[in-house]
């Protein structure tokens, strides 16, 4: 048996990466859209209403528009623009956050890819939230660098173009109005209760992502030190065949006192990463922000959905 499935919007980074990872499996049949017809909504319709898995790669409006189109009819969506990801109705597309979330994405009909600052940040914040490490008050902080292909073909054309290679040089902060897209799923799904202090940095290379939150164990909900909050991510995510767990300090990997944003690029992993003392922790993770935290998480999320192997298809790009 073959899956039909449908790429709405596979011209955009994402779409491209599940459409190139999806051509090399022999259980899929993809579905295409005439290129001239690609915005007409009554082609769009008959293609989602046939398929058995669509992905929605497209700008929010556009997102929602066919999401509608699905009406009542079997094909499950998955959607990796912002649209739906705190919308009632839709399941949040992490399955390694609990037994629960993979229990209802394994269900759903409607699953919301999650962004891939957010996917960082919940698998670091969720756990010690539900485990009343963090009291949901806390008043977190958060420091990210990113590869600039997140932000889709304009941004991609703005890094790469002549007249910008001296510009944009160094690294760069950016959403200085602290109101960054992801900042609603990242308090939601994390069980905060008020939006983290988030400040991501756009830097001068094609993929890769490190998303750090340093924290005060004066403040813990349950004392513990940097090597005990190792500890218990360990045991918290041992099953998870995507994710891997670094003890405190371990120079495994990190040889020269440096952690770099690449070193999780054309995976499906997400590195979780602990340092500090008795007194700071400072949790980290590291993901290729086209594959966790876009593609690869989408191809993932169908797996479950489809009742696969979690891992089929996500080997590489």
């Amino acid at each position: 048996m073959k899956y039909k499935i449908f790429v709405d919007g596979k011209e955009g980074t994402t779409g491209l990466e599940i459409d190139e990872r999806l051509s090399k499996r022999n259980d899929i049949e993809i579905l295409d859209i005439d290129p001239s017809k690609r915005k007409d909504p009554a082609e769009r319709s008959k293609l989602i209403n046939n398929a058995d898995v669509v992905f929605l790669c497209l700008p929010d409006d556009a997102a929602k528009e066919s999401a509608a189109l699905a009406g009542n009819s079997s094909a499950r969506i998955i959607d990796c623009s912002t649209a739906h990801r705190t919308a009632e109705g839709w399941d949040y597309g992490i399955p390694e956050l609990s037994a629960e979330h993979r229990k209802n994405i394994a269900k759903s009909k409607r699953v919301s890819n999650p962004g891939c600052y957010a996917t960082g940040f919940n698998m670091l914040m969720y756990p010690l939230v539900k485990e009343g490490f963090i009291p949901a008050n806390y008043p977190v902080t958060c420091h990210a660098i990113t590869g600039y292909s997140g932000g889709g073909k304009k941004l991609i054309g703005t890094f790469e173009s002549d007249e910008n290679k001296k510009k944009l040089e160094s690294p760069n902060f950016y959403s200085l109005s602290l109101g960054h897209k992801h900042l609603p799923e990242m308090m939601k799904h994390s069980g905060l209760s008020q939006y983290p202090l988030f400040t991501p940095i756009v830097c001068n290379f094609y993929r890769g992502m490190v998303v750090a939150v340093p924290l005060c164990s004066g403040h813990f909900g349950k004392k513990a030190s940097a090597d005990e909050v190792a500890s218990f991510y360990k045991t918290y995510y041992k099953s998870q065949q995507f994710v891997k767990v670094y003890q405190v300090n371990s120079q495994e990997n990190f040889e020269w006192g440096y952690v770099n944003a690449l070193g999780c690029n054309f995976t499906n992993n997400i590195e979780i990463l602990t340092f500090g003392d008795e007194r700071q922790v400072l949790v980290m993770a590291r993901l290729d922000n086209l594959g966790k935290g876009a593609s690869g998480a989408a191809v993932q999320n169908m797996n479950v959905m489809l009742g696969l192997d979690e891992s089929t298809g996500l080997n590489q790009v």
